[in-house]
């Protein structure tokens, strides 16, 4: 037990680590911003990765550790939360340990501990309503209810599938008698409304807003294509294989499979939570392609069903899944931050990320333009980000109206606009290129700007 606690700390103190030396995403910029306009609502999604960032920035300034720190400690906190779990809803198999190794060795867990993303606090708040319903099912005291409730409240206000865990408790519970029972009882009624209480400002921002993130995240089905279904299908089982990685994925196969063995309240409720979110992310294959990290609150679940697995299984592979899980997100650390692998860094996903933006931006303010300004959301926040502090960045996006801050006031102005778009029509002027260590990561076009609009002027650190 002290064992592992320490490795935890360790395992946190890497990730804190990295968190404070890796430059930001571009996502990670936009959320940054968000979180200098704190709101109930946003374009793409509710507030909570707004308020995370401002809590962290509070602490530690506008620096990459600052806007991270949440993550690797939220991490931590989960950690504990699924062990103690699984302990509850498994007694006398040993499954708390298991189940918080798997989850940490998962290479979207460890690589989502150390970014911040809208996933990041979904995925500690739907473990700590997991942890609340084991709790429920271990005790049968009735208040847990209310604590189920309000974390499901948070996930809404984290990520809108937080939606997913209220719809696979009650579903657990009208699937059985004891469940049943507690449906006659005002208890699960009150937490349902506590959740929705809690979620109720970022449904006032979208009634006075148009509904517009709901439209957005909504409008994502397109419609059935049986054509691309298989290939969306094939996509989503090839990245959850990754992202699990490999020998963790077979396991928690394989457990959740064992689970529909049992007729306990503990197997009904994690098939619910694995199984009925899964069902949604096939269904959604049909039309588009599902993003492996919408994925990620299948995985608590899942690690818990690998926790409750026969010993006899667990002292086989346990060992060699978890020390290929560690070891694959120890390398995606370590070609983050040094890149030693000789992978192209136009091929390479973090560098494609992370790496060239000072760079780019102070090559841009050496243009003397009025002003910057790019026609995709996250260039310009990263350009917001990165630039040196005398450059104007713009916003002429639609998404950037529904925050209260200034028009830039540009009209008649001779801007650049920073695309790497090959189909965009402009007047372009030249290119400038984003680079590692020399070595080009994305070629943007610079294209001369006069708009007729004001803009909007974008927050700098």
């Amino acid at each position: 037990m002290r064992l592992a606690l320490a490795a935890l700390l360790a395992l946190t103190a890497l990730r804190l680590a990295l968190a404070a030396s890796l430059p930001l995403v571009p996502d990670e910029a936009y959320y940054f911003l968000w979180s200098t306009h704190l709101q109930p609502g946003y374009f793409d999604h509710p507030p909570m990765v707004a308020l995370w960032i401002r809590a962290g920035t509070a602490l530690l300034g506008p620096s990459p550790l600052g806007i991270r720190l949440l993550g690797p400690l939220s991490t931590f906190a989960g950690s504990l939360l699924a062990w103690d779990a699984a302990e509850r809803l498994f007694p006398g198999r040993g499954a708390g340990l298991t189940a918080a190794a798997m989850l940490n060795a998962t290479l979207l867990l460890g690589a989502g501990a150390v970014l911040m993303t809208p996933d990041t606090p979904l995925i500690f708040f739907w473990i700590a309503g997991l942890w609340a319903m084991a709790r429920l099912v271990a005790d049968g005291k009735a208040g847990w209810w209310l604590a189920a409730g309000l974390a499901a409240g948070l996930m809404l206000a984290s990520k809108y599938t937080g939606l997913l865990f209220l719809l696979a408790v009650f579903g657990w519970a009208l699937a059985g008698r004891s469940g049943r029972a507690w449906l006659r009882t005002p208890w699960p009624w009150l937490g349902a409304a506590l959740a929705l209480l809690v979620f109720a400002p970022d449904i006032a921002w979208n009634a006075a807003h148009g509904w517009v993130s709901y439209a957005k995240q909504g409008g994502r089905e397109a419609g059935f294509r049986p054509g691309r279904a298989l290939g969306f299908l094939g996509d989503l089982l090839g990245s959850q294989f990754l992202l699990f990685t490999p020998g963790i994925a077979v396991l928690a196969v394989r457990g959740l499979w064992g689970l529909r063995r049992e007729a306990s309240l503990a197997a009904r409720l994690l098939l619910w939570l694995a199984l009925l979110p899964g069902a949604v992310f096939l269904e959604h294959v049909l039309s588009q392609r599902v993003e492996g990290n919408w994925v990620a609150v299948v995985y608590p679940a899942a690690c818990l069903a690998i926790g409750a697995l026969p010993q006899a299984v667990l002292g086989r592979w346990r060992a060699p899944s978890l020390g290929l899980g560690f070891g694959l997100t120890a390398l995606v650390y370590v070609q983050a931050w040094a890149a030693p692998l000789p992978v192209p860094a136009r091929l390479d996903t973090s560098a494609l990320q992370m790496a060239g933006w000072p760079q780019l931006g102070a090559e841009l303010a050496a243009l003397h333009p009025d002003f910057v300004t790019a026609d995709d959301y996250a260039t310009a926040a990263a350009l917001a980000y990165y630039a040196p502090p005398g450059l104007r960045v713009v916003g002429f996006e639609p998404r950037w109206r529904y925050f209260d801050w200034p028009q830039a006031g540009v009209q008649g102005e001779t801007g650049i606009l920073v695309t790497h778009r090959s189909w965009v029509r402009c007047d372009q002027t030249g290119t400038l290129t984003r680079k590692r260590s020399g070595e080009p990561v994305q070629t943007y076009r610079l294209c001369r700007l006069t708009p007729q609009a004001p803009g909007i002027l974008l927050p700098r650190p």
